[in-house]
């Protein structure tokens, strides 16, 4: 945990270094201006926070101001911001829903409070897991229920009783809090991301616990090389089949997977078994939903949001927020203090940022590469601030702390430092490369594809600015789509993915370039690797929830673990290969290591060779070609042998390739390089040496 910062020891704001920008991106200088610009407007927010707000640490921790807290002598304080109402009113299972009976005083900037004594006995006023609603007296004289927008826990009521969510007073007593017993995981040099979901992490037909992710995920992940989980669909929303993008309750961990204390274990226990914690975070909107979402929580369609056209995202049918607002500024940043030090997370993927950098939120809009589309007019400033303050805090606070955005957009500076005038996340997520593997898939065939293209865009990014690496994600598996395996086999993975069946050309092709596909985009399309929950074993199927247009079924919201279990199916190859290729990353870290070295691409024979952190990747995409003596070029002279071939029958493979046999480099060298060897690839395979 990083230090703390108070009014009395002001967070000191960097001289700005935006030469080192424009030294790196010479292109960059005609909009030097603008870029100085951006960094004065965030040193003011910074400045506004800590003459106005108390300082950073005060300011980011709301939630000890905001919402209902419990005090040391267990009275409750609770407090809101609401500036659009005439009157706040407190009502629950403690005052037997009296709607009346205690109003909260007004504050100034449109604040509430309300102070409840201790009972007499000297226990809090309000019971653990007691039901609580704030009453709004509205403008036009209407008292409207809303939840907190700091509760906590927030449950699915009874189906017989609607579908508005809950507030629960959280507050158990000692003995029933989880406490961490272990520190937060150092920051890996490489990561590798399993992105996954608690609700679909298991087999059965229903939601999954986080004691279920706990006790029978979380070894998987760790035994399959993977150093990283990014958790999906945490902060309550009401809607499941929102994948968890339309959040209702910020401040809340998603009660249809168990408690709060039942989350802290899982993370605490990620972090017993070596692996970094990460959040997918969406402050990029919020849902519509009025009564158990932020959305008109004051009784004005204002408060947390843009008024009118702008505060509404007509893609996502959601709210948009007004980063200009000071309470937002703390709503927000509270809330990511709030997963950092209440659960421990360890790090942030920032969901929606193309939306929050552009007044078009991306809709329609095409990103051609030229700078004008990133410093002109249609740049939201406001948003831009809240990033660049957010990132920074995060860093400062907690220097161990990642950040990754999903951008599409390609913004300059996206990966590099505040102090740099830029927006300060540590990682991009690379989307051009999944959106290229499922063109391929969908609409060339693989003896067609362009060998040029796809190295082009695995190689494809700004210098010294990370990006994810991934070869699909959460978004190919949805329904309407198809992940990578059902592209290449879905005709017959029902029929013949057993070791018993008949030899199967759709199954083999798509099990060797399934391999060799995830393979080349782990070494040459980042400094990161994603992957799916499920995906490495190449799922079969979809992703639906339950929803009224499949009769609220569970069949495709679920992860079919015994398929890759089931010695009998070839699912095994997969997860065998997938295993095996990140465990040699953590071996020879090429993920940190300076981007991949192409050396050769050629378009007929469909082969692809380059060098990354000592290792030499060969990769043959010919569907019928095999090469005996295939001239390979190196730096460096020397023996080379063979570390992984995705040929192996380990891996589903064909065994054709004798991984005894040594390299030893000739003087004569090739695709300028100095050295070279000779090697036979056989066709749809792919091969990793490192010099003995």
């Amino acid at each position: 945990m990083g230090g703390k910062y108070s009014s009395m020891d002001p967070m000191q704001i960097e001289v700005p270094d935006i030469n080192k920008l424009l030294e790196r991106d010479p292109y960059l200088k005609p909009y030097e201006k603008e870029i100085r610009r951006r960094y004065a407007c965030f040193k003011d927010a910074i400045e506004n926070i800590e003459t106005n707000g108390g300082g950073i640490d005060e300011f980011t921790q709301g939630y000890k101001y905001f919402g209902i807290n419990v005090q040391q002598d267990n009275s409750i304080v609770c407090r809101e911001w609401a500036p659009g109402a005439r009157q706040l009113f407190l009502t629950g299972e403690f005052n037997g829903w009296n709607r009346d009976s205690h109003p909260y005083r007004k504050l100034e900037y449109g604040k509430w409070e309300l102070v409840l004594p201790a009972n007499e006995d000297g226990t809090a006023p309000i019971r653990h897991n007691s039901e609580l609603k704030v009453v709004v007296e509205t403008g036009s004289g209407s008292k409207e229920d809303r939840l907190s927008p700091w509760a906590t826990y927030v449950v699915e009521p009874p189906k017989s009783e609607g579908t508005i969510y809950r507030h629960k007073f959280w507050n158990p007593p000692f003995s029933e809090k989880y406490l961490f017993k272990h520190s937060k995981v150092k920051r890996p040099k490489s990561l590798r991301i399993y992105e996954c979901h608690v609700g679909i992490a298991t087999s059965e037909l229903k939601v999954g616990s986080y004691d279920n992710f706990t006790d029978n995920i979380l070894p998987r992940i760790v035994k399959q090389g993977y150093n990283t989980i990014q958790v999906m669909a945490i902060m309550e929303h009401a809607y499941y089949a929102s994948f968890g993008y339309q959040v209702t309750s910020f401040f809340g961990a998603s009660s249809r997977y168990g408690t709060p204390e039942e989350l802290k274990r899982m993370v605490d226990k990620a972090h017993e078994l070596g692996l970094f914690v990460l959040l997918d975070v969406v402050h990029s909107h919020a849902s519509k939903n009025v009564m158990d979402g932020l959305n008109m929580f004051d009784g004005t369609d204002s408060c947390y949001f843009h008024t009118g056209a702008r505060g509404v995202h007509s893609l996502w049918d959601s709210r948009l927020f007004n980063y200009s607002e000071f309470e937002v500024q703390k709503f927000l940043l509270s809330n990511l203090r709030w997963w950092l030090d209440q659960y421990q997370f360890d790090g942030f993927r920032f969901d929606g940022v193309t939306s929050m950098l552009y007044h078009s939120r991306g809709i329609g809009q095409g990103f051609s590469g030229h700078y004008d589309d990133y410093f002109g007019l249609g740049v939201d400033t406001e948003a831009i601030i809240y990033i660049m303050a957010a990132n920074y805090i995060c860093h400062k606070l907690y220097p161990e702390v990642v950040t990754i955005a999903e951008d599409v957009s390609g913004m300059p500076g996206t990966c590099r430092p505040v102090e740099e005038g830029c927006l300060g996340f540590d990682y991009r997520l690379a989307m051009a490369i999944p959106d290229k593997w499922i063109e391929l898939l969908k609409e060339v065939s693989d003896d067609n594809w362009d060998i040029a293209n796809i190295v082009h865009t695995l190689s494809n990014r700004r210098w010294m600015e990370p990006n994810v690496a991934y070869a699909e994600s959460h978004d190919q598996a949805l329904v309407g789509d198809k992940t990578i395996a059902f592209w290449l086999m879905d005709k017959e993975m029902y029929t013949h993915m057993s070791t018993l069946s008949d030899c199967s050309a759709i199954i083999d092709r798509g099990i060797a370039l399934h391999k060799i596909i995830r393979l080349i985009t782990h070494g040459l399309g980042g400094e990161a690797y994603l992957n799916f929950i499920g995906n490495e074993f190449g799922h079969p199927e979809w992703l639906d929830f339950p929803r009224a247009g499949n009769n609220s079924s569970y069949h495709y919201a679920r992860r079919q673990w015994q398929l890759v279990d089931n010695e009998l199916l070839k699912y095994k190859y997969l997860n065998a290969f997938d295993a095996r290729m990140n465990h040699l990353e953590e071996r020879y870290g090429w993920l940190h290591a300076n981007p991949g070295y192409v050396s050769w691409k050629h378009q007929d024979d469909k082969v692809v060779a380059f060098e990354r952190a000592g290792l030499v990747f060969i990769f043959n995409f010919n569907p019928t070609k095999s090469f005996p003596d295939y001239p390979v070029g190196v730096h460096d002279e020397g023996k080379y042998v063979i570390v992984l071939s995705s040929d192996d029958s380990e891996f589903g493979g064909q065994n054709r390739i004798d991984k005894t046999i040594p390299y030893v480099t000739r003087s004569e060298g090739f695709a300028g390089r100095r050295y070279s060897f000779l090697i036979y690839i056989p066709c749809r395979t792919a091969v990793v040496l490192a010099k003995e």
